[in-house]
C-alpha cells in the first residue's frame, strides 16, 4: 500500500491506494473537487456532508448509473 494526498474542496485526506495508482486516485480527487466546486457554485454552500452526496450522486450518474 502506498499513500498519496488529495485535495478536496481546500481539505486534504491522505488516502491509501495500491502501488501504480496513485495517479488515478489523484485523477479522481480533482474529478470529485471539481464536482463539489461546481455545485457550491449553483447551489452555495450547504454543507460538506450534502455537497458529497450530491457529488457522488453526480459522478455515478455520469457513470451511467441509471438503472
Amino acid at each position: 500500500m502506498v499513500h498519496v494526498s488529495v485535495m478536496i474542496d481546500g481539505k486534504t485526506y491522505r488516502m491509501a491506494c495500491d502501488e501504480g495508482q496513485e495517479e488515478h486516485l489523484l485523477f479522481l480527487g480533482e474529478k470529485l473537487d471539481r464536482s463539489i466546486q461546481l455545485l457550491k457554485e449553483n447551489v452555495g454552500d450547504v454543507g460538506d456532508q450534502r455537497l458529497a452526496i450530491m457529488a457522488g450522486i453526480m459522478m455515478g450518474h455520469e457513470l451511467g448509473g441509471n438503472e
